[in-house]
């Protein structure tokens, strides 16, 4: 090779070496996103400033809820963001938080029942080898998954995914590799630091482990669980990791004890004492969002941080109860109901600092002060959240959501089936032994026949989103064809039904 050559080959080869660094340097800078997973325990879709529900054509209505709570951090996300109109939760808390960290519904997994910490309350006409006992260490988790794709995975609150001396009640058994605040308890035996949030005070059976640096001191346990919250992120980027943290707080869970920091805003509202109380719990964890995501922002780690808010399940507010309409109105119903207000519960998707040229944002582009009115559920969250970090569905789990990307930029997702069972075959609560099925704009619920006959309730939610009118007597033929499509659901997720006197009650189709 002549000198030309040699010269022309090594310039033609440096050329190739320094393409090749900057592109796997560019490569290496494209982080995996940072997860925060923001739930509220018992927050409706009304316990907000925000609004949520909209006209016939997809505008926001604010309603006299929304007037009442003051909730600044939550208007903030919800404008560089996108909210759901329609977004679905389970009845009660238990089964929603087991289909969140599972991709499965309440059906399949069998969790369909708030969980007690002493015992199996399948209650009197409940299955009875429901599951009972809660996830364990066998179980596919959403944080187990991203454990394994160099997370930190972090839980923070409330985790209520077994009993006491079970698997589950640990979230380290669970994919975590932190756990602060989580156990089988399902409510806080106290939020006071002077009363170590329920060792010293309230109730001692539901103590809050852990946060003993706090005992004695006067803070609020939204705020302490916040702080450890914002540690733990710290930890995370001190360690080269991207993170998913597992925000699940007590409030705004009873008991209702009323935050400090915001009481006197609500005394002159003219609300019962309970409902002002229950105003500062909202206050306090829209505080807890600001505080991570001003802290996430410090820390330079805002552009390629998602988060999703949400509640687990309708709205719990001590408000009164008039005519089946209360703390979710103009929704009927409240947590644990059959009804809209019961599991139609607050979603707001947004990138800590949108900007659309950031890498993560690319490849999920997320509207902005936008409303998404196609329904979206829970069990949607743990196929967005792989798919978003390319992990493939272990072999065997079966998913019952579908991934959110599209409906986040404000698109119709026309491959989804808009479908949302609910099953609690238990009783001992607002509304007992019962399945009901959403399907896009009908909406059917099958009462078991535990004390007599069957009952049917049908409703269009298009023309009747309030369920004023039950069209099962007048519509048979809907009724029908919405029984049929509840039947194999229930089949396809191997539902349990309830039992009396040795007999499985299975669905009765209508005549």
């Amino acid at each position: 090779m002549n000198k030309l050559k040699l010269t022309i080959y090594l310039s033609s080869l440096s050329m190739l070496m320094i393409f090749i660094t900057a592109f796997a340097s560019k490569k290496k800078a494209i982080s995996p996103p940072n997860i925060i997973v923001f739930l509220v325990d018992d927050m409706g879709l009304m316990d907000t400033s925000v609004p949520f529900l909209t006209d016939e054509n997809g505008k926001a209505i604010s309603y006299p809820l929304n007037k009442f709570y003051t909730t600044p951090n939550m208007e903030i996300l919800a404008r560089q963001g996108i909210r759901f109109a329609n977004f679905y939760a389970h009845s009660v808390c238990s089964p929603s938080r087991t289909s969140i960290l599972t991709g499965q519904n309440s059906a399949r997994h069998g969790v369909t029942n708030w969980i007690r910490s002493e015992e199996n309350n399948k209650t009197e006409f409940g299955p009875e080898d429901w599951n009972w006992k809660g996830l364990t260490k066998n179980s596919v988790t959403l944080p187990k998954l991203l454990q394994q794709n160099n997370y930190k995975t972090i839980h923070v609150g409330k985790a209520h995914f077994g009993p006491f001396n079970s698997e589950g009640e640990d979230p380290l058994n669970l994919g975590f590799d932190i756990n602060i605040g989580g156990s089988s308890i399902g409510q806080p035996g106290s939020y006071l630091g002077t009363e170590a949030f329920g060792h010293t005070g309230g109730n001692k059976t539901r103590a809050v482990p852990g946060l003993e640096k706090y005992h004695g001191q006067d803070i609020f346990l939204t705020e302490a669980l916040t702080l450890e919250a914002n540690a733990a992120i710290t930890l995370a980027k001190e360690e080269g990791k991207p993170f998913f943290l597992n925000m699940a707080h007590y409030a705004v869970h009873a008991p209702f004890y009323s935050d400090p920091r915001f009481a006197e805003k609500y005394k002159d509202s003219g609300m019962p004492e309970k409902a002002q109380a229950y105003a500062t719990l909202i206050e306090g964890i829209d505080k807890s969002l600001g505080d991570i995501m001003q802290h996430v922002k410090k820390l330079g780690l805002g552009e390629n941080t998602l988060i999703l808010f949400l509640g687990d399940n309708g709205s719990d507010a001590p408000l009164p109860i008039e005519n089946d309409y209360s703390s979710s109105s103009p929704l009927k119903g409240k947590k644990g109901n059959h009804w809209e207000g019961g599991m139609r519960v607050p979603f707001i998707a947004a990138w800590v600092s949108p900007n659309a040229s950031a890498p993560n944002q690319l490849k999920l582009p997320i509207a902005q002060n936008t409303i998404q009115g196609q329904l979206g559920t829970i069990i949607d969250m743990f196929p967005t959240l792989t798919w978003l970090v390319d992990i493939p569905n272990p072999e065997g789990h079966s998913i019952d959501g579908f991934p959110l990307q599209t409906q986040l930029n404000a698109k119709q997702n026309t491959n989804r089936d808009e479908l949302f069972l609910n099953h609690f075959p238990h009783g001992d609560h607002r509304s007992n032994y019962f399945s009901s099925l959403v399907k896009s704009d009908w909406k059917v619920v099958y009462h078991y026949s535990v004390k007599g006959e069957p009952i049917y309730e049908l409703f269009n939610l298009k023309t009747d989103p309030f369920e004023r009118e039950n069209l099962a007597e007048s519509n048979p033929t809907q009724l029908k064809m919405m029984m049929e499509v509840l039947s194999a659901e229930m089949t396809a997720k191997k539902a349990q039904y309830p039992e009396k006197d040795g007999k499985v009650l299975e669905l009765v189709m209508p005549q």
